[in-house]
C-alpha cells in the first residue's frame, strides 16, 4: 500500500483539514499519516479560534513519519505562520520528499482567514520550490499572481504567471465563480483544462482539502500529474453527488460514503 503524509490543520467538524485528508487518502486506496500544524475550533459556519503547534513539535511529527514509514507523497494544507512554513520546508528538503502537493490555504470556504500574510510569503519562498503541484482557488490565484481573474482567459494568464514565477506546476481551480467546475493545469508552460460540471450541492466545506489529498494519493500510486488530477476530480464529483447534509450550515462532506474508482 502506498503512503501519503498530510501536513495541515485539524478541523473539529471533520469536514476539512486533516480529517478530510485522511478520508480522501483512505478512500483512494492509500495509507494516511499526519503532521498537524494547528488545532482549530471550527465548523461549516466559520472558524472560532486557531491554536498553532510549536515549530519543534511539528518537526518532530514529520521526523517520526519519515523515519518509520516514508511517504510516497505529501499534501500540505493550512499553515498559519511563517515559522511553521520554514519548518516544513526544511524537513521536507532534508528527507528529499517526493510528490509534494501544496494547497495554499489562505481563506476558508466560510470566509474565515486561515493564514497570515507573512505565512503566504513564506510559502512562496520556501514551499513552492519543493512542490510538484500547487492548487490555488480563484481568490488564492489572484493573490499569487497579483491580478484580477474574471474569465477563462484571465485564469490562463494567471496560471502561466504563477507557474513561471514559482517554477512549479499549478492547478487553478475555477469552481468559485469563473465557470461550472473547470480547473486549469499549467505545467512547463503548457495549459490543460479539466472540465467538470457544477453540482447543485451547498455542502462544499472541505472540497479543496479533498481534491489536493486525492491528487497526492494518485501521484503516490504512480499516476502522471494529468491522470492524478482527472481521477481526483471524478472522486470529488462523486462525493458531492452523494448529497450528504449533516449540519445546519453549509455541511461537511463525509467521504466515507463515497467509494473511490
Amino acid at each position: 500500500m502506498k503512503t501519503v503524509l498530510s501536513i495541515a490543520g485539524s478541523d473539529s467538524s471533520g469536514g476539512a483539514g486533516i480529517q478530510a485528508d485522511i478520508k480522501a487518502i483512505t478512500m483512494n486506496g492509500a495509507y494516511a499519516m499526519t503532521a498537524i500544524t494547528a488545532l482549530t475550533a471550527q465548523n461549516t459556519l466559520g472558524v472560532k479560534s486557531i491554536s498553532e503547534v510549536s515549530p519543534v513539535f511539528l518537526a518532530e511529527q514529520i521526523d517520526c513519519v519519515f523515519e518509520d514509514i516514508r511517504p510516497d507523497a505529501v499534501k500540505i494544507g493550512m499553515v498559519a505562520s511563517p515559522e511553521l512554513v520554514k519548518t516544513i520546508a526544511e524537513r521536507l528538503a532534508f528527507y528529499r520528499a517526493e510528490n509534494v502537493v501544496v494547497d495554499p490555504v489562505m481563506v476558508a470556504t466560510s470566509g474565515s482567514t486561515l493564514s497570515k500574510s507573512e505565512a503566504v510569503e513564506a510559502m512562496k519562498q520556501y514551499l513552492f520550490p519543493l512542490a510538484t503541484l500547487i492548487t490555488p482557488n480563484i481568490p488564492e490565484a489572484e493573490v499569487l499572481s497579483e491580478m484580477h481573474i474574471g474569465n477563462a482567459e484571465e485564469m490562463e494568464k494567471s496560471a502561466l504567471f504563477i507557474e513561471g514565477k514559482y517554477h512549479c506546476a499549478v492547478l487553478c481551480k475555477g469552481g468559485h465563480f469563473i465557470n461550472d467546475a473547470n480547473d486549469l493545469l499549467c505545467q512547463q508552460g503548457q495549459l490543460s483544462w479539466f472540465r467538470g460540471r457544477r453540482i447543485d450541492n451547498p455542502n462544499t466545506h472541505g472540497t479543496g482539502c479533498t481534491l489536493s489529498s486525492a491528487i497526492a494519493t494518485n501521484l503516490a500510486k504512480g499516476m502522471s500529474l494529468p491522470q492524478a488530477i482527472e481521477a481526483a476530480k471524478q472522486y470529488l464529483s462523486d462525493a458531492l453527488a452523494a448529497m450528504l447534509d449533516l449540519g445546519k450550515g453549509s455541511g461537511p462532506l463525509n467521504h466515507l460514503f463515497v467509494l473511490a474508482k
